[in-house]
């Protein structure tokens, strides 16, 4: 079958897989106890931070080991929120961020909390004029995405990073679980305060994730009393996960520069393949300003659904959007923040490369969505 859900999840590479056995086997000490196996699981743990830390740029008793990148976003964001609501309780996001993100500020809302949503353009950008004109004396955190899960639009962190710090007690967090290993992340050049990343976007194992929080930057944990990872989260650290996760990651940012043009190449193929054939179809988030491996494309006249069906019966694996939603009913708030119709969100599709995509693989695509719209516009 050929795969092209890379946003979705990735299959772990081979060398993350062999790490994570040997570490299981070998290191299955807990990083708490005070033995000496519990000593030997630390200190591999203490490496596998430090070498995260270098890949973003950033300090590594700042990096916290988490079960995922949804949590990772609620941790850092209730962390944050927590250690500075004696400053204010007025928070920004946008209505284009993940449901991690979105659900934590829905709740954060009922709890008391102001949430102001910054607009966005039709491309899933926000606009940093209006984004400076929400910011008040009372605003202590924003939360916006380096790059959209669904369209693939990129967001000018640098940009926002520097308009935040002018405002220097309001504190900058970003879901860079998308962006990581696609395109160079610099915590320090973005001015970013806090970042949660993903390891099984990255060919990484399932279960893993990280958050980053500046150390000049006040938190509190979530829970009371709690020992991990500074207090940042409960639980024991998935050892093995964290070393198959560090290691993708050191080969993923390695070949990231190849890659990545190598995906663009596909990708721009696999969208110019599909506009030359008869059918309508539209291209979804920021034309330029986009990540090289995403397409989120919408063919005029049939659902997204239908389309990603056809497609699985034909052995192309695609999707209608992010997967933590694939299960949701009405349009996604991406495509309503954007501007389109229940109609027009209904009709979005997701296709997005990855290492293992070859030339063939597209040009059996571009096939397979023209058989398909052939016997579907022809009813």
């Amino acid at each position: 079958m050929i795969y092209l859900d890379y946003s979705a999840t990735t299959p772990i590479s081979e060398q993350a897989l062999q790490i994570y056995l040997e570490v299981a086997k070998n290191y299955y000490g807990n990083p708490n106890s005070l033995h000496d196996i519990g000593g030997q699981a630390a200190q591999l743990l203490e490496g596998c931070r430090a070498k995260l830390a270098t890949l973003i740029q950033a300090e590594s008793r700042g990096v916290f080991f988490t079960g995922g990148g949804s949590e990772a976003n609620e941790l850092a964001i209730r962390s944050l929120v927590k250690g500075n609501d004696r400053k204010g309780r007025r928070l920004i996001t946008t209505k284009v961020e993940h449901a991690s993100v979105l659900n934590t500020f829905i709740a954060l809302e009922e709890e008391g909390y102001e949430v102001v949503y910054a607009p966005v353009d039709e491309y899933g950008q926000v606009d940093l004029v209006q984004l400076e004109a929400l910011l008040t004396e009372d605003t202590i955190l924003v939360s916006i995405c380096h790059a959209n899960s669904e369209i693939g639009t990129i967001q000018p962190l640098e940009q926002i990073g520097e308009l935040l710090t002018e405002k220097k007690h309001i504190i900058f967090h970003s879901d860079c679980i998308q962006s990581f290993g696609k395109i160079p992340i610099d915590v320090q050049k973005a001015k970013v305060d806090s970042i949660s990343l993903s390891s099984h976007k990255i060919y990484g194992p399932k279960g893993v994730g990280a958050c980053y929080i500046s150390p000049s930057v006040s938190w509190k944990s979530v829970l009371p009393h709690i020992s991990h990872e500074k207090g940042f989260r409960q639980g024991s650290v998935n050892l093995p996960g964290i070393a198959g996760f560090v290691t993708a990651a050191e080969e993923t940012v390695l070949t990231l520069g190849i890659e990545k043009e190598r995906v663009r190449r596909l990708t721009q193929q696999l969208l110019e393949g599909l506009r030359q054939l008869k059918w309508e179809i539209v291209l979804e988030g920021h034309p330029k300003t986009r990540l090289p491996h995403h397409l989120g494309l919408r063919i005029l006249g049939m659902e997204g659904q239908y389309a990603m069906l056809e497609c699985n019966r034909y052995g192309v694996a695609i999707s209608t959007g992010t997967a933590c939603l694939a299960h949701e009913k009405g349009s996604s708030e991406t495509m309503q923040a954007i501007g389109k119709t229940d109609t027009e969100a209904n009709e979005f599709i997701r296709l997005t490369l990855g290492k293992e995509t070859t030339e063939e693989e597209v040009t059996q695509t571009i096939k397979t969505i023209d058989q398909i719209c052939q016997q579907y516009f022809k009813r």
